[in-house]
């Protein structure tokens, strides 16, 4: 009797009517509408979601490393006549000035990175199989001699790997030191100092050894002071010399290494 009086029927009290439940109203979950708002709010107010295209394409974050792999990224840096390439060769061929800096800070190019570089390679490798043919003629006009390939793949990878890797690494270690540089004008840098390199390599065809020390320790010598001279315009501080000393002798190595291996 107890339960009776507990759950009592609500549909015999006098005057109730029973609840009615339409058919169009049972969804339990109303869609979401296709434009919300983010909570809670950013500094630039509340963000807006905006509903998905049916093609079912989201809209993505921006990709920071986009443009890095990107040519479009790079043609600035290629934008430059004539007269600028040839003012920046010039200079390079005067290493005592320093003021190579200063000419490039408002146009860095890559031009000495890709085609002095490209054109290094070419010419230390075909005169450097000249060379070794005059040098073999001479000391037996009746020797055998043929192209060597190899010459081709060592310049290419030592030229490339050294212009890329090492303005890459000052740069870095500069960042750490705390001075404020740029590695694109480091490139450009590095890039026109290897210029000396290619008139130097016509006159290392003559089958004169002597000779040819003196003219690859004299260029070796200017394109270090050129890089060295250069680089110390980013050091604040005196204690941060030895930075442009291993520079210096880091492009001095660089001749030598081309007179061993290609005019041996």
């Amino acid at each position: 009797m107890e339960e009776s009086f507990s759950n009592p029927a609500t549909s015999h009290f006098l005057g109730s009517v029973p609840a009615v439940i339409s058919e169009d109203k049972k969804t339990s979950n109303p869609e979401v509408p296709a434009n919300l708002q983010i909570f809670p709010p950013n500094s630039q107010g509340y963000q807006t979601l905006v509903a998905p295209s049916d093609g079912g394409g989201e809209q993505q974050p921006t990709n920071n490393w986009k443009g890095f792999f990107s040519i479009s990224s790079y043609t600035q840096y290629f934008n430059v006549d004539t007269d600028i390439v040839l003012n920046r060769l010039i200079s390079s061929l005067y290493p005592t000035s320093g003021d190579f800096v200063s000419k490039i800070d408002a146009n860095p190019d890559l031009y000495g990175l890709v085609w002095i570089s490209t054109t290094l390679v070419f010419v230390i490798a075909s005169l450097g199989n000249c060379a070794t043919y005059l040098m073999s003629r001479r000391s037996d006009p009746n020797t055998s001699w043929a192209f060597d390939v190899n010459y081709l793949n060592v310049a290419a990878g030592s030229i490339y790997g050294y212009a890329l890797i090492v303005p890459l690494g000052y740069y870095f270690l500069l960042q750490y030191l705390g001075s404020n540089v740029s590695l694109v004008r480091f490139w450009c840098l590095w890039g026109y100092s290897l210029f000396i390199f290619i008139l130097t390599s016509f006159l290392l065809i003559i089958p004169i050894e002597f000779i040819r020390w003196i003219v690859i320790l004299i260029g070796g010598a200017a394109s270090a002071s050129f890089v060295g001279l250069n680089l110390r315009s980013y050091i604040q501080s005196n204690d941060l010399m030895i930075v442009a000393i291993s520079a210096f002798v880091l492009q001095l190595g660089l001749s030598v290494f081309i007179k061993m291996w290609f005019f041996a």
